[in-house]
């Protein structure tokens, strides 16, 4: 009785999508081809309410961490958006001073699995090496609470140049699909999980 009623309420949470004009940082490492399905305007599978509820719980976690830098004076920014570019829009969690030098953080609520991983989520590293690049700072921070302990680690990442000019590459390639409206292949390397929560994958079989 109440779980329905909770459930349709994250449902209806769902906010209207805005036309998506430009790439976001957030995009860096997704299947070109779903970025592309997103900015010709294809219709996508309406998300479930416990995705939803993820989501929210990933929200409260980078409010609480921030509350913490912030209460310690470390905090130089916070939500900075990008120098504004054509092609790529991004807005960094924070970039804090420690010791004299500059960090960009990133925040991430994960699970269990890849929280007990020695090495950080790929596509995390691909959005803070980009937000490093545009800011032109040369480290970076990522910041991982485990969702069911609320344990805390962090990765320090180090610039890596010849990454950013693959990224940048791969969304000017992309770019180039949809100014002349052909999709992309699907990558040889896509992970199998990726096409499995998509939410173009209806789309993308009729492709």
């Amino acid at each position: 009785m109440i779980k329905e009623v909770i459930d349709k309420f994250y449902v209806a949470k769902q906010a209207k999508d805005k036309e998506k004009t430009a790439f976001w940082i957030s995009d860096a490492g997704k299947c070109p081809r779903s970025i592309w399905f997103s900015m010709k305007g294809y219709p996508k599978k309406q998300l479930d309410a416990k995705t939803m509820r993820i989501f929210e719980h990933g929200e409260h976690t980078h409010m609480r961490i921030m509350a913490v830098l912030f209460s310690l004076g470390l905090v130089k920014a916070c939500e900075i958006e990008i120098p504004e570019t054509e092609m790529i829009h991004g807005r960094a969690d924070a970039i804090i001073s420690k010791a004299n030098e500059l960090y960009v953080i990133e925040v991430k609520s994960v699970n269990s699995v890849k929280f007990r991983k020695d090495q950080p989520d790929s596509d995390h590293v691909k959005q803070i090496q980009l937000y490093m690049h545009f800011f032109k700072i040369n480290k970076g921070i990522l910041v991982y609470e485990n969702k069911d302990t609320q344990e805390i680690k962090e990765f320090l990442v180090e610039l890596d140049e010849d990454l950013i000019n693959e990224l940048l590459s791969s969304f000017a390639d992309l770019k180039r699909h949809i100014d002349s409206a052909s999709i992309p292949e699907i990558p040889k390397d896509l992970e199998r999980w990726r096409c499995e929560y998509c939410t173009y994958a209806d789309e993308c079989r009729k492709m």
